[in-house]
Order: structure tokens, then C-alpha cells, then sequence
């Protein structure tokens, strides 16, 4: 029964893997910019969630209502004050000044909150388990990767189906034509970007109760949500679904079957993908 256990581990972090790159998606594959803060705002999002669950008991759903919200203004004022005025400059400009901001939230993180791992109980139904194909699951796992599809199936809908995602991905492919149009771009930019924001702090709200929340929790990610970007394709949704599902069980038949190179395996796949296409496996083109 060991392989329908590690499958559904798979997915479980594969649900919430896609949850920190979807906003990672947003940021670094469509809007080209190079945002080492959002394992961050995951953190804080975390962070965040504990503290209202630690006065208001066992209310995830109340922490998935505020959180997101808070990350949005958040991620709003960042790009508008922060991001904004060095975007032009390129991508170094951005890696350090996001680098100095996660390393900011880190520092504040540690002063307010402490070093040590803190545990959040959901407690009730999401705090049980259910029968599987005979195997005793717990119910969070699966209520993380329902999640997924449920952020997936709204970020699709929203991206491909609405005139608001006609009008981000125009301005992404040309800005200049989009702005001569009457678009606000500016606008539009900072609503992505505190959207992704929301993303991540949302997946840092999904994260807590799975894991401890510690300071460090969101390098334990960053590098995997990056690795799904570029073997989904940058800006590629469906990519993101697909590379995070590869990962999910790479990591976690990794551990069972070769457990000495269970974390090289990502690193290998995202090697032999920019080999074989660069481009990643959807690419720019699957917009």
C-alpha cells in the first residue's frame, strides 16, 4: 500500500506547489519581473494565519478570507513604491532590492514572531481523516490539492476567458500599443502583481497546518516554485499545473524509491527539459 500513499503525497504537495507558483506565474513569467520577496510574503502569509487562528480558534477559513486581502495591499504598495521605479532597470536592479525585502520580512518575521516553529491546528473536519482505497487519509492533504484546482480553474477562467485577461496578457506582449489604447498598464501591473502577492500569501495560509511556520519555511520552496516555472514554460498556467504535478511525485517517490538523490531528481528533470526546449515544455506560446 505504499504507492497509492506516496501518490497522494505527491499530490498534496503538488496542489500546494502549484499555489506558490501560480502567483510566481503571474510575476516572474508574465510580467518579466525577478521577485526574490515571494517565498516571503508565503512566509508572512504563514505567519499571518497563525496569529489569527491563535485568537480566533481553528478559523482557517477566516485566515483565507483576511490574508490574501492584506497581502494584496501589500504586494500593491511594493510594486507601486518599490518595484516600480527600478522595473526599467532590469533584472539585477530587482534581485537585490526583492533579496534586501525578503531579507527585511525575515528580519522583522524573527523579531515579532521568534525563531522558533510554530503549530496551527485546524482542528474539525479538516483535522480527521478518511478511507481511501483502504488506505486512512488525512483530509487536509486532499483539502490542499482541492484548493489548487480551485485557484487553477479561477486564475484560467479569469486569464482566458475575461476581458480583464485579454487586457494583461495584451499588456505583457505590448505595453506601448495597450497604453495608446486608453489602458491604464501601470495599473493593470500593480493588480497583477498584488495579485500574485495574494497568491502567496494565500499558500502560506494552506502551508501552516501542513508544516511548522518558521522563518526559513520559504526557501524550503522558492527554488522548487522556480524549477516549475521554467520546466512549465514562463508564463504558461497549464504549465505550471503540469510541472507541479511532476514534481509533486518526483519528490515524493524520490524519497521511496532513490531516497540518496530524491532532491537532485527536480534539478535533473529541469536540466534535461531546457536541453531538449528551452523554451520549457508549454512555453510563451501557450498564452
Amino acid at each position: 500500500m505504499e504507492i497509492p500513499i506516496f501518490f497522494l503525497h505527491g499530490l498534496g504537495y503538488a496542489g500546494l506547489l502549484f499555489l506558490v507558483s501560480a502567483g510566481l506565474t503571474l510575476i516572474f513569467g508574465m510580467m518579466n519581473v525577478l521577485n526574490f520577496a515571494h517565498a516571503a510574503m508565503y512566509m508572512l502569509g504563514a505567519y499571518f494565519s497563525y496569529s489569527i487562528m491563535n485568537h480566533f480558534t481553528g478559523q482557517l477559513w477566516l485566515s483565507l478570507l483576511i490574508v490574501p486581502v492584506v497581502l494584496f495591499i501589500l504586494g500593491a504598495l511594493i510594486q507601486r513604491f518599490l518595484l516600480r521605479p527600478v522595473n526599467k532597470l532590469g533584472h539585477v536592479h530587482q534581485l537585490l532590492l526583492t533579496f534586501g525585502l525578503a531579507y527585511i520580512i525575515k528580519e522583522l518575521v524573527q523579531w515579532y514572531w521568534g525563531n522558533y516553529p510554530l503549530a496551527v491546528n485546524v482542528g474539525g473536519f479538516l483535522n480527521s481523516t478518511i478511507q481511501i482505497i483502504g488506505i486512512t487519509y488525512p483530509v487536509y492533504r486532499i483539502f490542499i490539492f482541492l484548493c489548487a484546482i480551485f485557484v487553477g480553474i479561477i486564475m484560467a477562467f479569469i486569464i482566458y476567458k475575461t476581458r480583464l485577461g485579454i487586457v494583461i496578457r495584451a499588456a505583457v506582449n505590448d505595453s506601448e500599443m495597450v497604453n495608446a489604447l486608453g489602458v491604464n498598464v501601470p495599473l493593470v501591473f500593480m493588480g497583477v502583481f498584488a495579485f500574485g502577492t495574494a497568491l502567496s500569501g494565500f499558500a502560506g495560509v494552506i502551508a501552516a497546518p501542513l508544516l511548522s511556520v518558521f522563518p526559513g519555511m520559504g526557501n524550503e520552496i522558492l527554488i522548487d516554485a522556480f524549477v516549475v516555472i521554467v520546466i512549465g514554460g514562463f508564463g504558461s498556467l497549464g504549465g505550471a499545473v503540469v510541472a507541479s504535478l511532476i514534481i509533486g511525485q518526483l519528490q515524493s517517490f524520490g524519497v521511496l524509491l532513490i531516497p540518496q538523490l530524491s532532491m537532485a531528481l527536480v534539478y535533473l528533470l529541469m536540466v534535461t527539459v531546457l536541453i531538449i526546449k528551452p523554451s520549457g515544455l508549454f512555453g510563451e506560446d501557450s498564452l
